[in-house]
């Protein structure tokens, strides 16, 4: 990944603050032209710092609201075949892969607990699955967030 300079940290300052700006808007706002706007969104797209364009979805507002995180251990040489297993499971919403005792961090989304249990029993009828433990989310206390880390990046903190 390139390294960010001022400009692109104060675009994407901007854009956290506003994600819904038009390249017209951030230019005014930056006193960029709209083709600087352009050309700058699409170099970091291309370099990767955009996640997704994806909106973020709340699994409750679809009829899922019991979320659970589950740790799985997995026989480590199985894991691309597993992971392709996983990701047709359309309950899970996320899944990281780990260092340490843990090796996959799965998040679902599920109607119930009955449905939590009948998914962690598909997660585990993977072949080379070796265990899960289910954790219940209570409520999320801070969400995904990257601000903080864009000031400590512009040498606000």
């Amino acid at each position: 990944m390139t390294a960010l300079d001022h400009v692109d940290l104060e675009l994407l300052a901007a854009l956290a603050e506003d994600p819904r700006a038009t390249v017209v808007a951030l230019s005014d706002r930056l006193g960029l032209s709209r083709n600087t706007v352009q050309a700058r969104m699409s170099r970091l797209d291309k370099a990767g710092v955009f996640l997704s364009y994806e909106r973020a979805l709340s699994p409750a507002a679809l009829g899922f609201p019991i979320e659970a995180f589950l740790n799985v251990t997995v026989r480590q040489a199985e894991l691309p075949r597993i992971t392709a297993e996983l990701e047709r499971i359309p309950e899970i919403v996320q899944v990281h892969g780990l260092s340490g005792t843990v090796d996959l961090l799965v998040r679902v989304a599920c109607r119930d607990t009955q449905h939590l249990f009948d998914t962690d029993a598909r997660i585990l009828a993977i072949e080379g699955v070796e265990r899960t433990e289910t954790s219940l989310a209570m409520g999320e206390v801070i969400g995904y967030r990257v601000r903080p880390l864009m000031e400590l990046a512009r040498g606000e903190r």
